[in-house]
């Protein structure tokens, strides 16, 4: 059996190899959810598609991953993160391989719909153990880590796909990235661990959290998903907060590339790049802010990270057909993108009783999903009725401001190391 926590003159602590699984879950998971919107514009033209359609084949996704999310959530608190994930990665990869086949809408929207089931168990499960396996004074440093996963995927699909792209057609792109997440299922199986107490050791960087004791068990009020999260407050205004940033971060990044190149008039080189500066300045926004949120707070982080995503989408529209400031503007836009999913998960651990995360951020995804659907069909519907993005992307910056506007009304943590108050 692979040891978990630190011996002397042995492996490091296993939240660190914990860590490292869920990094690369995110960089596969993210390089094909985030990739869609770099493979667009030539997916849509080879299957003689509409933009509103694109956006469809992305709902597709979205649907099925905003209805079972709330379920893998709660099932990563009962039965754990190392069952839910390599089954979940493995149903990812089968509809990968599947969308490198489509042929049709209809085909593109059924694989990509498999894709968002699979993706279910990476996201939530994944933030949900890394956050048991690291003190809550760590938490913001531990999920900047993680974060890069993301990141870094967005960046090697911009990088990566106008060259297999180039020789070998865009469903090549596909086929590797379902190849790349098969393999993570053994890598998850082989390394994953559900929690640190089970293997009997404190998370990493303090001592075992008010509530769980060696074997696992929780001592803290048991109150269920109804009294505990479906009645606070803090709950829906988070949740509602999270809907309108998902609705503008989703309405810029989808269509960014198809922006850059058919309104702006990049060439699909340069506009494929956006995606690379994007998923670059992701890297750092997560690497500096997530750190910072542990000792300012998660409130006055996303405060500000939301104002910054407003005027950053604002500066896009105005930047026009500028290619060095809509550059720019994207990787302003990107560092606080990043910042944004894992601060509002790391609010699950902050606001709520520890054996309840994955439940909470699962709980949340509707409201984070459904922004996104919204932002894909009435940013496709804008583009395709009037013919530019700038519409479309005024309302994503309005968003963003009533994202900042509902977090107001959540209130500031006494302790803002993240330490768990039921």
């Amino acid at each position: 059996m692979i040891p978990a926590g630190r011996r002397p003159g042995s492996l490091p602590h296993w939240a660190w190899f914990i860590l490292a699984a869920g990094f690369l879950d995110l960089f596969v998971n993210y390089s094909v959810r985030l990739g869609y919107g770099v493979v667009l514009p030539e997916m849509i033209r080879d299957l003689d598609l509409s933009r509103t359609a694109g956006g469809t084949i992305y709902n597709a996704y979205l649907v099925t991953y905003i209805a079972l999310t709330p379920l893998t959530g709660w099932l990563t608190d009962r039965v754990g993160a190392r069952r839910v994930i390599p089954v979940c990665l493995a149903v990812l990869g089968l509809g990968v391989l599947l969308m490198a086949g489509a042929a049709s809408l209809e085909s593109a929207c059924l694989a990509y719909a498999i894709v968002g089931v699979g993706a279910t168990g990476i996201w939530t499960p994944v933030l949900a153990v890394v956050q048991r396996w690291f003190a809550p004074r760590r938490r913001g440093l531990a999920l900047g880590i993680l974060s890069t996963g993301y990141g870094l995927g967005f960046a090697a699909v911009g990088a990566f796909f106008p060259l297999v792209a180039g020789q070998f057609g865009w469903r090549h792109t596909w086929t590797i990235l379902g190849a790349v997440a098969l393999v993570l299922v053994a890598v998850n199986g082989l390394l994953l661990r559900n929690d640190p107490e089970s293997c009997g050791v404190d998370p990493w960087g303090g001592k075992r959290e008010r509530g769980a004791s060696a074997g696992g068990a929780e001592t803290e009020p048991t109150g269920g998903l109804r009294e505990e999260i479906l009645r606070n407050p803090t709950f829906w205004w988070i949740g509602l907060s999270y809907f309108c940033i998902s609705y503008s971060l989703y309405g810029i990044t989808t269509f960014m590339v198809d922006y850059a190149r058919d309104q702006a008039g990049l060439s699909l080189g340069a506009a494929s790049f956006l995606a690379t500066i994007h998923g670059s300045f992701q890297v750092l926004g997560v690497l500096t802010l997530l750190p910072l949120s542990d000792r300012l707070g998660r409130r006055k982080t996303i405060l500000l990270s939301n104002l910054c995503i407003a005027l950053a989408v604002l500066g896009i529209v105005a930047a026009g057909s500028g290619q060095a400031a809509l550059s720019a503007l994207v990787a302003v836009f990107a560092v606080f993108y990043g910042v944004t999913f894992p601060i509002y998960g790391a609010c699950a651990g902050d606001y709520f009783p520890r054996r309840m995360i994955g439940t909470v951020i699962g709980a949340w995804t509707p409201l984070y999903g459904g922004g996104a659907i919204l932002s894909h069909w009435v940013g496709g519907m804008l583009r395709d009725s009037q013919g530019t993005y700038d519409a479309a992307f005024m309302l994503d910056a309005g968003m963003a401001v009533a994202a900042l506007a509902l977090f107001l009304f959540v209130r500031e943590r006494p302790d803002h190391t993240g330490r768990n108050v039921p």
